[in-house]
């Protein structure tokens, strides 16, 4: 998977895969990733697509795909929080 640049030892992360035989795009997708870390930290995520280009075109059949996602993070350590009085 491509690597992100930053979150080599994540504190969360997340990942999924998926694969088909088969997929078709009657309308282009609207895709977004929102990523949030809280108080503070520092987010990536990468993908890595197998015979599915990230921009698709209508009505076109893409054969043997396979997606591979991934998020992470690294948090913020309290400690390092300024103290409010």
């Amino acid at each position: 998977m491509t690597k992100p640049d930053r979150s080599e030892t994540p504190d969360v992360e997340i990942s999924a895969s998926a694969k088909a035989t088969e997929l078709r795009f009657d309308e282009r997708p609207d895709v977004t990733v929102h990523r949030v870390t809280q108080p503070r930290g520092e987010s990536v995520s990468a993908s890595d697509r197998t015979n599915l280009p990230d921009e698709v075109t209508t009505n076109v059949s893409y054969r043997d795909i396979r997606i591979d996602f991934r998020v992470a993070a690294e948090l913020a350590d309290p400690d390092d929080e300024p103290h409010k009085l």
